[in-house]
């Protein structure tokens, strides 16, 4: 999840980064809009939000196919870029439809 204002900054690096092909298209993306929700505490750092204080957020959820080699490239680039101090990261892995009876 990323705040809305940066999502397309986050979207335009990651796929330089060759993430996000499907065949012969680049920059293959989805992004799902969501209220996020977080309470920081008396040490955190945050970028949006007060200490102690339950906030909501416009955020998005972004999603790309990333092959497994180049994971943990992302992985890096992604905490290096995203405003949050504590970056969520899922990494769901896909089943080869070749190998499918």
């Amino acid at each position: 999840m990323i705040p809305e204002e940066s999502t397309n900054n986050l979207r335009n690096i990651i796929c330089k980064k060759n993430v996000g092909i499907i065949g012969n298209y680049t920059h293959c993306t989805t992004s799902t809009k969501c209220i996020g929700t977080f309470k920081p505490n008396k040490d955190t750092n945050s970028y949006i939000g007060e200490n102690n204080k339950l906030e909501f957020v416009n955020e998005e959820k972004l999603e790309f196919i990333c092959d497994i080699k180049n994971a943990k490239n992302i992985i890096t680039k992604i905490k290096e870029i995203h405003p949050y101090e504590e970056p969520v990261i899922d990494i769901i892995p896909l089943i080869d439809e070749s190998s499918l009876m």
